[in-house]
């Protein structure tokens, strides 16, 4: 087994960030230990407004150069972003790599990619992100060796000059280009399908992943990691009475969310896009779930998906001590470890449907056994009741608008 990177974090309390200062260093050392380092030890400090060449100053620099040794640390992380020329001087001065929140994000990110688009995307917005710091880092990183941070393009390109970096960049564009062409032929045949679709998100960590396998009973990963998914996931959902849908779970959010990541990840998250109900998943259980909640609302102002009808789900209901007191609605409380959970769950994304799909109802011949089988797999039912004089059934049910069981309008 890899041992681990020490690492220590740091990170500057001012006027502007005092609200969310001490849930962001928490997060800080979540997203650290996801990324396989081990937190030695914390250094704050309360200023102003940060040092424009250090961000912490030279007292409390002088503080970290000791922490530092005393710990034989590996790695330092500014839970602020650093400038390319405050990069460099921090890593000359301590003598070891010194990284960002941003740059641990994309790290990790790199860590989970597993599809070639993914992967892309993830080398797209490390290289945009690392292009501004090469000058005077191929030395430093030679030195210093490989581990957090520089995972994904690798040590090789970070060393090349300035013009491979660009060629990189304009290749992997390229290619993304040819992606997104073959992703939304895909997503044009889903779209004009009269399947109902369900789409997952929340912060990272909520319980995505564990909702999607208690719904369709698939072994998702779902280990208590930051975005521990990365590529979009879909799974068929089928409802007790036959109705198929499907679930597609997606990247977790998360405060800060680099801009980097957010441009190269919109055709990830634009998935979202053609949903018909969204699952809205928040960690009941979070000391800091509002702040969550509003993290994932401005995202998806931004992304332009907050006019999708839209089910909060408040999960971890079994980690939840004090008496719960929702802040979003509709919504429903539930924890994924249960089947109670589940019944609940369905039961109230049925009541959306309800009010999204249109209702219809039909007589059906008992002997057109292949049109009631679509009925039952195609179209939420409610009621089918048989009728012995004509031997036919009476369906009540509701379905997509979409649906070629519809009848269709006359043309004049």
């Amino acid at each position: 087994m890899t041992e681990k990177e020490r690492v220590i974090l740091v990170g500057v309390e001012t006027q502007k960030n005092q609200t969310e200062f001490f849930d962001s260093m928490k997060e800080l050392e979540s997203l650290t230990e996801t990324a396989q380092g081990e937190v030695v030890d914390t250094l704050t400090q309360k200023r102003q407004q940060f040092d424009g060449k250090t961000i912490i100053g030279a007292g409390k620099l002088t503080e970290l150069k000791n922490l530092v040794e005393a710990h034989e640390a590996d790695l330092v992380v500014f839970n602020q972003e650093l400038s390319p020329r405050q990069g460099q001087y921090l890593t000359e001065s301590l003598g070891i790599k010194v990284i960002d929140r941003i740059q641990l994000i994309l790290d990790i990110f790199a860590l989970r990619a597993r599809s070639k688009e993914g992967k892309l995307q993830v080398e797209l917005a490390q290289l945009n992100y690392l292009l501004p710091r090469l000058t005077g880092q191929g030395q430093a990183m030679s030195r210093l060796g490989a581990g957090i941070g520089t995972r994904g393009p690798g040590e090789t390109k970070l060393e090349s000059d300035r013009r491979h970096i660009r060629e990189t960049i304009s290749q992997i564009k390229r290619e993304l280009k040819k992606v997104a062409k073959q992703r939304e032929a895909s997503r044009k045949t889903r779209q004009d399908s009269p399947v109902f679709k369900i789409g997952l998100l929340g912060y990272t960590n909520a319980g995505k992943s564990s909702i999607l396998n208690l719904l369709t009973e698939t072994n998702t990963y779902e280990e208590n990691e930051l975005f521990a998914t990365l590529d979009p996931l879909t799974k068929k959902w089928r409802f007790p009475k036959g109705f198929e849908v499907t679930v597609t779970d997606t990247v977790g959010f998360i405060q800060d969310l680099p801009t980097q990541l957010i441009e190269a990840f919109q055709s990830t998250l634009e998935e979202s896009r053609y949903m018909d109900l969204l699952l809205h998943v928040v960690d009941a259980s979070s000391q800091n779930r509002q702040q969550q909640e509003e993290t994932v609302l401005k995202l998806l102002k931004d992304l332009e998906i907050d006019n999708i009808p839209r089910l909060v789900v408040y999960n971890k209901a079994d980690q939840v001590t004090d008496h719960f007191v929702p802040t979003l609605f509709p919504n429903c409380f539930i924890s994924a470890k249960s089947s109670k959970g589940k019944d609940i769950l369905t039961r109230e994304v049925q009541k959306q449907m309800l009010e999204i799909l249109e209702p219809y109802e039909m007589n059906v011949p008992a002997s057109d056994g292949q049109l009631l089988a679509r009925l039952q797999k195609e179209t939420l039912v409610v009621k089918d009741t048989f009728n012995d004089q004509d031997e036919t059934y009476e369906i009540k049910g509701f379905v997509k608008s979409t649906s070629s069981l519809l009848p269709q309008e006359e043309e004049f």
